[in-house]
């Protein structure tokens, strides 16, 4: 019985865990000691299992963005979170709304471990706030101010975005035609004037370290790599792979291109149209975080914990 019950709230709690850390990788290890935790009580003296494991999972995952804070400090050039495919058959698995925008989980990246919490508890999943307050181990009152200032500052900080999601495939696919063709005006009619280029590599994968800004050098840079022989370059390869192939696909709930070796994705760029033009560009090119991308996330129910 306690697998069953566990297993119908495992997806629930890796998306929980997974926009409170933005790693599936985390994710699904704070989930496993979810399940360690739940297997460990006597679960006839658990009044709401729902509860109980939403309240574990949120506490272990706050544990470990406190610990991850020094990790992130060591990070070669920018951190950004994991992507996750949201095709059908994986978006299921996160319960998708707009909470896993990747514009907007950067964003949460700046919050601390309690207001991320609770802004994620509170908006994503829209639980009271008297549950919130038992679930982080403050009162109701200091719960809500947390909550406000969370959204105050998501506010702030998130970039306004075009939500019309085939408004966004087309300017994907026009950014696509542009930096196939090396068109380097095509790429400046795309892009907005303070337009950022924001790159994860991780010091494993080749990727600017710092953030390009301005729609001269950014529209240079991907009129430069669009060649063969950068592309060649930026693969580490002597030459371009039988089977490599870039496309349009869902990731984080929009449009993304995703360039695959042997089926492989081994770099994802997401585009954040604002007023019609390309205001952000998230290039994520890390292979331990692109990982995910390639099988269904979380072991099947019969491995499940």
């Amino acid at each position: 019985m306690s697998n069953e019950v566990f297993t119908a709230h495992r997806d629930l709690l890796v998306g929980v865990a997974y926009r409170l850390l933005g790693s599936v990788a985390d994710a699904e290890d704070v989930v496993q000691d979810a399940w360690l935790r739940w297997s460990g009580v006597d679960q006839a003296t658990v009044a709401d299992p729902k509860a109980y494991l939403i309240t574990v999972t949120t506490r272990l995952a706050i544990d470990r963005m406190r610990r991850a804070k020094a990790r992130r400090e060591a990070y070669v050039g920018p951190w950004l979170p994991e992507p996750i495919s949201t095709a059908p058959d994986v978006s299921e698995q996160f319960e998708l709304a707009d909470s896993v925008e990747l514009a907007l989980l950067v964003v949460l990246e700046t919050l601390s471990p309690l207001e991320r919490a609770v802004f994620v508890l509170r908006e994503a999943f829209g639980l009271p706030f008297d549950d919130i307050a038992g679930i982080i181990g403050r009162e109701p009152a200091a719960t809500r101010q947390l909550a406000r200032r969370a959204r105050d500052h998501v506010q702030q900080r998130q970039p306004r975005f075009d939500v019309d999601r085939a408004r966004r495939r087309e300017m994907t696919e026009r950014f696509l035609a542009a930096c196939g063709t090396g068109d380097l005006r095509a790429l400046t009619e795309l892009l907005a004037s303070d337009v950022r280029l924001v790159s994860d590599a991780g010091g494993k994968a080749k990727a600017p370290v710092r953030v390009i800004h301005g729609v001269d050098k950014v529209s240079r840079f991907f009129a430069a790599v669009s060649t063969e022989a950068a592309v060649r370059a930026f693969l580490s390869a002597d030459e371009l792979p039988a089977s490599f192939s870039i496309d349009v696909t869902d990731v984080n709930g929009g449009p993304a291109l995703v360039a695959r070796v042997d089926g492989r994705p081994v770099t994802v760029l997401s585009l954040v149209v604002r007023d019609g033009l390309i205001d952000t560009i998230y290039l994520l090119a890390n292979p331990e975080k692109l990982a995910a991308m390639s099988h269904r996330v979380g072991p099947a129910a019969s491995e499940g914990a």
